[in-house]
Order: structure tokens, then C-alpha cells, then sequence
């Protein structure tokens, strides 16, 4: 079982800065693909970023590619959103989620993930 507790949200100004966190309590962090999904009210979970096992495949969601930025650190087994040039429209509940892909280097399709967490609140006003 996988615990991932997200961090880093709050509320800013549009055009403003964040950077949301995800602590992972894997043993073997760096055997999971991770990614950061938003769900605003009203409207369906969405895919904001996602990253493979290694980092070396990414994707991003075409509202926020250029602005938003996946990273990951196995040695404190966190993945990170960074968040620029924020938009009204960002506004969602963000959620981290970690897929076991020890046998693939992929993106995991969709919101085929095996652990989820909470989620923060990131509110952007205008």
C-alpha cells in the first residue's frame, strides 16, 4: 500500500506562482510512474502532468503545457507540480497518483493509476 499526501496549495493571484508537493511513503518509489490530476466543480478529473518511472517520458495536458512543470525526486520519494503563469481556470482540488510500472519506462494511459491522495486546493483569483 501506497500513501501520498499532496501539499502546496493555496490561493493566488492569476498570473502568480505555486509549487504543489507529493510525499510518497513507497519503499521503492522509483518503480511507480506519477502523476498530478485537477478536478474542478462540476466538470470531470482531468490530467494535468504525468512522468514515468525514470522521468524520461512526459506528458502534459495541452492547458497547461509551457506553464506547468512535473518533477520527481527518488531520493525523498517526492514528485512536484510546478505551477506559472497561473489562470482563473486552474482553479480545481489537485491530486497526486502513483501507478507500479516496474516493468515499464511508460506514461500510464489515462487515469489508470493504482494510488491517489487526497488532493489540494488551489484557488486562482482575478
Amino acid at each position: 500500500q501506497v500513501q501520498l499526501v499532496e501539499s502546496g496549495g493555496g490561493l493566488v493571484q492569476a498570473g502568480g506562482s505555486l509549487r504543489l508537493s507529493c510525499a510518497a511513503s513507497a519503499r521503492t518509489f522509483s518503480w511507480y510512474a506519477m502523476g498530478w490530476f485537477r478536478q474542478a466543480p462540476g466538470k470531470e478529473r482531468e490530467l494535468v502532468a504525468a512522468m514515468s518511472r525514470s522521468g524520461g517520458n512526459l506528458v502534459y495536458a495541452d492547458s497547461t503545457k509551457g506553464r506547468f512543470t512535473i518533477s520527481r525526486d527518488n531520493a525523498k520519494n517526492t514528485v512536484y507540480l510546478q505551477m506559472v503563469s497561473l489562470k482563473p481556470e486552474d482553479t480545481a482540488v489537485y491530486y497526486c497518483a502513483a501507478d507500479y510500472m516496474y516493468y515499464s519506462n511508460a506514461v500510464p494511459s489515462g487515469s489508470d493509476y493504482d494510488y491517489w491522495g487526497q488532493g489540494t486546493q488551489v484557488t486562482v483569483s482575478s
